[in-house]
């Protein structure tokens, strides 16, 4: 039988661990203190968060639902489409081309490929100076949406209505869309091999980015871990899918086209990635110097853009290199500290307006991990 005075010890231990607990529970990661200094509780954060340090996670966190109608838990491992994030990808293509010597960063495209502009080099279109119009106002002006364009059909719709450039090649930065598709053209042209092939071989498998491919919308779909992209229509409260919309989705009729985007990874391949481009076996010294430098206009001035890479540097942390990606229903976010070699991986399904504030504070706070 228990004594009074042993079972108001036992009463007193059990009281100190339910307090220690209820504390603990209230207790907050950095990371959650940060989603609630950003986010409305009634409108939350949904993707995932990743943060790392020399490759090793410090932090890695999933918020929200990969679908809203089945209500499906997101988890760090979703696969996500990355939008303009792809375009580092369709850049290192080129690069692996221009040292295996089927292509020089100064060639001009019309030795390429048949288009109404001319004396723009594939180094402007990497760099964003070509001048070149949008490609995706005149698809949508003039392609039949009940039909899905490839890159064919948008460069003989360039050369068909041929709208004026926007400036002279290499007189100022205007990033184009348009580019990236003709770089993934000259991909092809230049190795006579098809170019997501080029992407898989090059990339993806050599570096067992198992999850990363260049999906149809049908191959998305597929996918049991996909995580669908969200909008909210104008006046609404509530998130419904972004390929509800058809005709004011171009990722749908414009999905077989290639360059630009339609790259669809996880955040934990995109930090193999991150690894890769440290990896000087694939991503020589010469390489790096070339992609991350930034571009010379025509007056003398510089750009900070590098090949498929935006370019900065920060008082603490040094040099980096980052990229945004924003398709319908989804934002996304690579940034790499070259010189610290700290690495910010964020990708949102439900295309939040708070995105870059989330991305603001994520990167005062890697300052101090």
């Amino acid at each position: 039988m228990i004594s009074f005075a042993k079972g108001l010890t036992l009463f007193a231990v059990l009281l100190f661990l339910m307090i220690g607990l209820s504390y603990a529970q209230q207790r907050k990661s950095p990371l959650n203190k940060i989603m609630e200094s950003v986010f409305d509780e009634t409108d939350p954060f949904n993707g995932v968060v990743l943060i790392a340090k020399g490759g090793r996670v410090l932090v890695e966190e999933s918020f929200g639902v990969r679908d809203f109608e089945t209500g499906d838990k997101l988890k760090s491992s979703d696969i996500f489409e990355l939008a303009s994030v792809s375009k580092q990808f369709t850049a290192m293509v080129i690069i692996q081309l221009e040292a295996k010597g089927k292509l020089k960063f100064d060639d001009l495209v019309e030795n390429y490929l048949s288009i109404p502009y001319k004396k723009i080099t594939i180094r402007q279109l990497l760099n964003h100076t070509s001048g070149l119009p949008d490609y995706q106002a005149i698809m949508d002006a003039h392609w039949d949406k009940n039909k899905v364009a490839d890159n064919n059909d948008i460069i003989a719709y360039l050369n068909q209505y041929a709208p004026p450039a926007n400036f002279l090649p290499g007189e100022k930065y205007e990033y184009s869309n348009t580019g990236y598709v003709l770089l993934a053209s000259i991909a092809e042209k230049a190795s006579g091999r098809d170019f997501t092939t080029m992407l898989r071989e090059m990339v993806f498998k050599k570096f067992r980015m198992n999850d990363t491919d260049l999906r149809t919308p049908d191959e998305k779909k597929s996918l049991s871990n996909l995580a669908y992209g969200h909008m909210k229509p104008s006046g609404e409260t509530k998130y419904v899918k972004a390929d509800s919309f058809p005709s004011s989705n171009y990722t749908i009729w414009l999905g077989q086209r290639e360059g630009p985007g339609r790259i669809s990874s996880t955040a934990h391949d995109l930090l193999k990635w991150d690894r890769a481009l440290y990896d000087g076996r694939f991503f020589t010294p010469e390489m790096k110097r070339e992609a991350f430098k930034p571009a010379v206009l025509n007056n003398g001035s510089l750009s900070q853009y590098g090949f498929g890479w935006e370019l900065g540097e920060d008082d603490v942390l040094g040099k980096y290199v980052q990229h945004s990606g924003d398709n319908p229903g989804y934002k996304t976010e690579i940034v790499r500290y070259i010189d610290t070699d700290k690495t910010i991986i964020l990708l949102c399904n439900n295309a939040h307006d708070r995105f870059e504030r989330l991305l603001d504070a994520l990167k005062k706070h890697i300052v101090s991990l």
